[in-house]
């Protein structure tokens, strides 16, 4: 059984950085599109952003240029490198395959209030 693991959230002010980070520890980690997404109270699970093997990112469009994602396929982890944090980030981040096939881990908290 894989076990996603999570990290890196927290209770931050309008305007904040934080940085995730999680773990996917699957064997074919180098060859799968990699993806953050996000549970909004109130809303569906959303994609956050994604990453390929090669390194191409792509965005939701609520992020406007604020986060960059990022991958260590020798470590077999992903970045979420988040700036200009906004109440309406606020919610449950996770990170799976973009095609979430792993099980999903428990997501790291992020609360962005003032």
């Amino acid at each position: 059984q894989v076990h996603v693991v999570e990290s890196g959230g927290g209770f931050v002010q309008p305007g904040a950085s934080l940085s995730l980070s999680c773990k996917i520890p699957i064997t074919d980690f180098d060859l799968t599109r990699m993806a953050w997404f996000r549970q909004i109270p109130g809303k569906q699970r959303e994609l956050v952003a994604t990453i390929a093997t090669g390194g191409q990112t792509t965005y939701g469009t609520f992020v406007e240029d604020r986060f960059d994602i990022f991958r260590d396929n020798n470590k077999k982890t992903l970045t979420l490198r988040m700036n200009t944090l906004r109440a309406e980030d606020t919610g449950l981040y996770f990170c799976n395959t973009v095609d979430a096939n792993v099980p999903w881990g428990q997501g790291t908290q992020v609360t962005v209030s003032s």
